[in-house]
């Protein structure tokens, strides 16, 4: 298993969100603590005879977390972008299937009624079926068929007069913005920070306990301090985690636009 390949800790997203949550900060915290017994020792042995060396240990440390601030602030802003434009993705295919179904809804029959069952069917495929396969980290495929039928149903169409080929050209518009923004959805179902990133910030975190290490300080107070320290970075991590698939985790895209869709389509 490759600890720092994203797939690999996929089943995480399975632990509600509160026991994950203090999962992370117990493995932080846990760590900190079987280092300040087992590890700080032996790393005190470097400084313990330097004049001033807690303040020196300071120094380094407030200027590793400056830069070790940022990063985790950066790559957090950026797994919330990719959430944020994933949920605006949703929306804009959602729209795109409400503008299509009131624009077949104007075409002569049979062709409305047939291309309106089309996107009922497929509205409540993405819903019913799609949406779970998301939050399981898979991407559905079977949604290319209902769109191909829907593509080959509204391309039979021929306009017979110049107002039906106005609404047969949104239509065709429609079409387009639709597929283009499923392909966006589907896109995101597998998004997520690279591996890079991960390694980064988790050898960032050692880098940090470890210079907390060093300082010469009563024991119980090292535990408690560091230990606070600790379980801060665990929410920290939890939080980029929980953000770094779109359609899993407690910060996850619902299917609420399809919902909201559907529920109007039945309605009339």
């Amino acid at each position: 298993m490759n600890l720092f390949d994203p797939e690999s800790w996929y089943w995480l997203y399975d632990v509600p969100p509160f026991r994950l949550s203090l999962l992370f900060v117990t493995v932080f915290v846990g760590f900190y603590w079987v280092g300040s017994i087992v590890v700080r020792p032996i790393l005190r042995q470097f400084v313990k005879y330097t004049p001033g060396s807690n303040d020196i240990v300071g120094y380094v440390l407030s200027c590793f977390c400056v830069f070790y601030g940022l990063l985790l602030g950066l790559i957090a802003v950026t797994a919330y972008q990719n959430v944020a434009e994933a949920g605006a993705n949703v929306t804009r295919e959602a729209s795109a299937v409400s503008a299509l179904y009131e624009d077949v809804s104007r075409y002569p029959e049979p062709y409305s009624q047939n291309l309106r069952w089309l996107i009922r069917d497929y509205t409540r495929y993405v819903i019913k079926y799609a949406w779970p396969l998301q939050q399981q980290g898979i991407v559905p495929e079977e949604g290319t068929i209902r769109i191909q039928a829907f593509h080959d149903q509204l391309l039979d169409f021929e306009p017979k007069t110049p107002s039906q080929e106005i609404i047969h050209a949104e239509a065709l518009r429609q079409l387009n913005e639709l597929l283009a923004a499923r392909q966006l959805r589907l896109f995101s179902v597998k998004a997520s920070l690279p591996g890079s990133m991960w390694f980064v910030m988790i050898v960032g975190a050692i880098l940090n306990i470890a210079i907390c290490w060093l300082f010469d300080m009563r024991f119980l107070t090292q535990l408690m301090l560091g230990g606070i320290l600790a379980a801060y970075l665990g929410i920290m991590m939890h939080l980029i985690f929980d953000m770094n698939q779109p359609f899993r985790g407690d910060v996850s895209i619902s299917a609420e636009p399809f919902e909201a869709l559907y529920k109007r389509i039945e309605e009339q």
